[in-house]
């Protein structure tokens, strides 16, 4: 494991130093755990942000009219069959 060196307010180490002893915890479990769960929300932003620029992109929703047609002809030939 790498070691990472790095300064935070005052106010901030008190609230994790309180939250630490709370949960007999170590301090770089919080940490750990706060950037892993931020660096994944900050992820999902960016899914949602590329999904929403992907509905106003008429290629895009030609291609998947195209895929769901193609789906359904599939489907249909599966019944028959």
């Amino acid at each position: 494991m790498t070691t990472f060196t790095s300064s935070l307010p005052d106010s901030l180490l008190n609230l994790l130093d309180e939250k630490a002893k709370e949960l007999s915890l170590p301090k770089n479990k919080i940490i750990e755990r706060a950037l892993s769960l931020y660096l994944d929300q900050l992820n999902k932003a960016e899914y949602l942000k590329s999904y929403k620029r992907m509905a106003d992109d008429v290629d895009i929703l030609n291609i998947a009219d195209e895929g769901l047609a193609d789906y359904y002809k599939q489907l249909r030939d599966y019944e028959a069959s």
